[in-house]
């Protein structure tokens, strides 16, 4: 009988920075094979010159069902990342829908409770360990990747190295479906690491053979209550820089619903969609629909997009400051004229969806403060209420 390691071949990536460093990602797992490695190369893209390859090895196609076994129900999904923005929120939008949910979850102090209390199952795993991906997918239809790495981790561990060991093990594994969320426009900022990774494992997933669907995302509506909603309503700084960027910002509970419409159509399958809100925003004009649904002026502090160049240019002096030069180069993009938007007419024909069911922004603020103000009010009431007794 064959062995039954998981196939891993040398991985290798390497990326000519836009500054014309160069920087090797690497890394070896164990000898076995089950199949010999195919070796694969794809130049992505020249910048300033230089051609950016990236390099993987993947197994041949007949990896993907090596002897007959159960069959596994369509129903049956694992959500990676489960504990993020978007994957909590497709973690219950599956469950509401029916599906048998197994959330990959990092071992950690304060366990995802949260998620065994909306009935799915939790699995430890960790995909800077690949050695605990392949019990993980055991009885498992189809993958839905919302991970990324958490900021105090190197970007290539987690968004790189642990995406491709876990799709090579998809592969193997004979998993029938991946949908993974990617980022718009990450073809076209190679100078982002991020972005530059994601769109190098959108084309690692393509050639590996697994039925796919890759999805590209502009922004998350959540993210601006943290960002924005909370700090004028507590008097604080409110944080913008002086450049138009406009974002499409969109709600995860609609990303998540569309995605399971994504799922479910096998018109999708194989393709490159792009999620979008109903129109794009700058900074400024999203503060400004926050002071007026909060009644109140926001504290703003500007930071200049020079600032952010320069702070940069000096964090990549140093070893130990890498990571945090690699997050900066994101915050470039998120500060320069860019637009992060497309049509989504044909998007909505695709998967039958009518405009008027996605939510607008203003709408969605419009009921975050409604409701917290209301819950200010009545905490005042009690609290006069309760001085009166006193």
């Amino acid at each position: 009988m064959a062995s039954t390691t998981l196939h891993s071949p040398v991985i290798s990536r390497s990326l000519r920075q836009i500054t014309g460093n160069s920087l090797t990602w690497s890394r070896a797992f164990a000898p076995d094979r089950l199949l010999p490695a195919v070796s694969h190369s794809s130049p992505l893209r020249a910048v300033g010159g230089s051609v950016i390859t990236c390099t993987a090895g993947t197994a041949p196609v007949a990896a993907a069902n090596l002897a007959p076994g159960t069959p596994v129900r369509p129903t049956s999904i694992m959500v990676i990342g489960a504990t993020g923005t978007l994957g909590r929120q497709v973690v219950r939008r599956a469950l509401d829908e029916g599906y048998d949910v197994r959330c990959l979850v990092r071992p950690r102090p304060a366990p995802a409770d949260f998620l065994r209390d909306w009935g799915a199952t939790v699995v430890n795993g960790d995909l800077s360990k690949p050695e605990t991906i392949p019990a993980t997918l055991v009885g498992v239809h189809t993958i839905i990747d919302c991970a990324t790495g958490r900021p105090e981790e190197p970007i290539k561990t987690v968004d790189w190295e642990g995406k491709v060991a876990l799709i090579q093990c998809a592969k193997a594994m004979g998993i029938q479906k991946y949908v993974f969320f990617s980022i718009h426009n990450c073809d076209k900022h190679p100078e982002v690491p991020l972005m530059e990774i994601k769109y190098c494992t959108e084309k690692f997933l393509q050639d590996s053979g697994i039925n796919h669907v890759v999805i590209r995302l502009c922004g998350f509506m959540q993210g601006l209550i943290g960002q924005y909603a909370v700090p004028i309503l507590e008097d604080r700084s409110v944080w913008g820089t002086d450049a138009p960027t406009r974002i499409a910002y969109m709600d995860t509970q609609d990303i998540a619903r569309l995605t399971f419409i994504a799922i479910r159509s096998e018109k999708v399958n194989g393709k490159l969609l792009t999620f979008a809100g109903p129109r794009a925003w700058t900074t400024q004009e999203v503060i400004t629909l926050c002071e007026r649904l909060a009644g109140q002026d926001a504290n703003v502090t500007t930071v200049p997009v020079s600032v952010l160049k320069f702070t940069r240019q000096l964090t990549r002096c140093f070893e130990w400051t890498n990571d945090v030069a690699d997050r900066l180069a994101f915050s470039e993009i998120l500060t320069s004229d860019a637009v992060f938007s497309v049509p989504m007419n044909e998007t909505y024909q695709l998967l039958g969806v009518d405009q008027k069911d996605i939510l607008t922004l203003e709408k969605y603020m419009q009921d975050y403060f409604t409701n917290i103000l209301k819950k200010l009010k009545d905490l005042k009431a009690q609290s006069k209420q309760s001085d009166f007794y006193i």
